[in-house]
């Protein structure tokens, strides 16, 4: 078998059908779940004091372009369809949850503004990911390969895999590492940053945060971190435990194993020396490796802090798995992407994030007092 670099999916849009299938991607974004980084650098003196009850004086928020956006005004208590519906979701990212458990409110209405990301934010990511990237060239050499359709871009990530699980046995570290499960009724995909084995033969996973300061975050912040890392565990752990099936992922990504590979992803495999012609014979590979290597489950959890401009390392926290409470917090989640509760807002204790959300001046959570405005106004009437 020929040596195997991992790649990297271009997408190439001919038609107007392939563009939007370029823009789903995959099951995975094209910036990828480790390099959703950290863009609260907040103060400690930050934590106190603002009100959750101080409405702002507009529904429009400047975008990209400098061209006002509005959000949408619609009662949520109206809408009949489930979130992932409203959506149009198939999947999760692992850093959809993490950023939920961060503030609710703030993760709906990203979803609902998806283009919005104000220039020193988007600044901050483009250092991040530079850094991501820069780390994973430390370990492997990567080759772009162009795909057109979502089965194709899939078909990079199970080729990576299937590159990763050896090399992972043999060489003792990797990194960017896919993953995906069911939770609770809904698929979770997410992206390992490095997955290494200690002295004493402990599989460590290392999660890279970037800081914009040389300062460490708030606790706060640092159990949004803590929540992540647990579900990339969760998730592994069920993957190499052989819990996760390829007819979930089917169900759930609405992809079509039968349909045969892009000639680029073809030749790519062929190189390696997979005997593939379908995204479904990948799969089958996939699955195989993930249970017949002898991976086991991750015993270490680990957060590196960095400062983006010196590069240096701020700190190393290792992160406790509970499972009970990860399980605690997912179902929680779960309950509102499928529909069952509305979403929340931040407790009056943690009002102090509200300073540096974008969305603060809109926000109905904010507007209510800690409950959604739209669930007030049939009071509002009967006092009249």
């Amino acid at each position: 078998m020929q040596s195997l670099c991992p790649v990297q999916s271009c997408a190439m849009a001919e038609t107007e059908e392939e563009e939007m299938v370029s823009a789903e991607a995959s099951g995975f974004s094209d910036l990828s779940d480790s390099e959703f980084l950290e863009i609260l650098d907040l103060d400690d003196s930050q934590e106190s004091s603002a009100s959750l009850s101080n409405p702002g004086p507009s529904s429009e928020l400047p975008g990209k372009d400098g061209k006002l956006i509005s959000l949408p005004k619609g009662k949520r208590g109206l809408d009949v369809s489930s979130p992932m519906e409203r959506f149009h979701l198939n999947y999760l990212y692992v850093t959809d949850l993490s950023t939920q458990n961060w503030c609710e409110q703030q993760m709906v209405y990203g979803k609902e503004i998806p283009d919005f990301l104000v220039p020193e934010k988007a600044a901050v990511l483009d250092t991040g990911a530079s850094i991501h990237l820069a780390r994973e060239l430390e370990v492997h050499d990567l080759r772009t390969v162009p795909i057109t359709t979502k089965e194709d871009a899939w078909a990079v990530k199970f080729l990576n895999m299937l590159l990763m699980i050896p090399t992972l046995q043999s060489e003792g570290r990797i990194r960017e590492f896919p993953v995906f499960g069911e939770v609770d009724g809904v698929l979770l995909v997410g992206v390992i940053d490095e997955l290494h084995y200690t002295a004493k033969g402990e599989l460590e996973l290392v999660e890279l945060k970037t800081r914009r300061r040389p300062v460490l975050p708030l606790e706060a912040q640092k159990n949004k971190d803590y929540f992540q890392v647990s579900l990339y565990k969760y998730i592994f752990d069920a993957m190499v435990q052989g819990k996760v099936t390829t007819a979930s992922l089917i169900h759930h990504t609405k992809l079509h194993p039968e349909k045969p590979l892009g000639p680029s992803v073809l030749r790519h495999a062929q190189q390696g020396g997979f005997s593939v012609k379908s995204l479904g014979d990948l799969m089958e590979l996939v699955f195989l490796s993930l249970t017949l290597s002898d991976l086991p489950v991750i015993d270490i959890l680990k957060i590196e802090y960095i400062h983006q401009e010196t590069a240096t390392v701020l700190a190393t926290e290792v992160v406790a798995f509970e499972e009970k409470e990860v399980r605690g917090k997912v179902q929680h989640c779960m309950a509102y992407w499928m529909g069952h509760r509305e979403p929340q807002g931040v407790d009056i204790e943690e009002a102090w994030k509200c300073r540096t959300c974008n969305y603060a001046d809109i926000c109905q959570w904010r507007q209510g007092g800690g409950v959604h405005s739209s669930t007030l106004e049939p009071q509002a009437k009967k006092a009249k």
